[in-house]
């Protein structure tokens, strides 16, 4: 690498550096501001003298915010304080193909430690009509479900109901993400402990204690539901 290389990658590398902080900067700005969506912020030269950096700078800082869905660009109006999707993101770069298997594992725990948690949402939100629906979609079920591992459709229909059930937005959007991971993950033999436990409260017993149980027990079937994935976990 001749010289004149190195010192342009110093110079990007400085310039990186420093985006990053202005970035920060532009945040801690609004926030000092107190500003809350839908505000006008000031333009990119006056944030530039604010901050003491130049107008390529805080544009590139600028540009990453967007990016974010923490400011657009209103006609008429100039840039603006937006209400961030949260999930935009996560969304668009949650394919199991491409992701290591470190984070395969984490995200295939993930859902199971939120499905395991849920049972006071449920609890305090469910109605006899969810319960009806939950009972006709474990009816079409094979007979012996405690004895099978795992049923990608079936887990879709009757998993994706108790995240309906909720009324958490961001926890039905977050089912919708991970149940492909979770789907991979099972056939792609990441997991390959051998499963001892082979009996697990079935799905069926899962709405029996919606129906007559409470938060707790309904906490340690769910836990007992993913007993054969926790062996193959650790």
């Amino acid at each position: 690498m001749s010289l004149v290389d190195k010192e342009d990658g110093l110079r990007l590398q400085e310039q990186t550096s420093l985006v990053d902080k202005v970035e920060l900067g532009l945040l801690d700005f609004f926030l000092a501001r107190q500003y809350k969506t839908g505000d006008v912020i000031p333009k990119e030269v006056e944030l530039a003298v604010q901050l003491g950096v130049s107008r390529t700078v805080v544009r590139e800082a600028m540009q990453r915010l967007r990016m974010r869905g923490m400011i657009d660009t209103k006609k008429k109006r100039g840039t603006v304080i937006t209400h961030p999707d949260l999930l935009s993101l996560l969304e668009k770069t949650m394919h199991p193909g491409i992701l290591d298997e470190e984070t395969l594992r984490d995200v295939f725990e993930l859902r199971m430690v939120l499905e395991i948690g849920m049972g006071d949402l449920l609890f305090e939100r469910i109605t006899q009509c969810d319960i009806d629906e939950l009972y006709a979609i474990v009816a079409e079920e094979p007979a012996n479900t405690e004895d099978m591992i795992f049923d990608v459709d079936m887990e879709i229909r009757f998993h994706g109901k108790l995240y309906e059930i909720t009324g958490n937005r961001t926890l039905k959007r977050f089912q919708r993400m991970l149940l492909p991971a979770f789907d991979y993950v099972h056939k792609s033999g990441i997991l390959k402990k051998n499963v001892y436990h082979k009996k697990f409260v079935s799905h069926r017993g899962l709405v029996d204690i919606l129906q007559h149980g409470t938060p707790e027990t309904f906490r340690n079937a769910m836990r007992n539901h993913f007993e054969n994935h926790f062996q193959r976990l650790f």
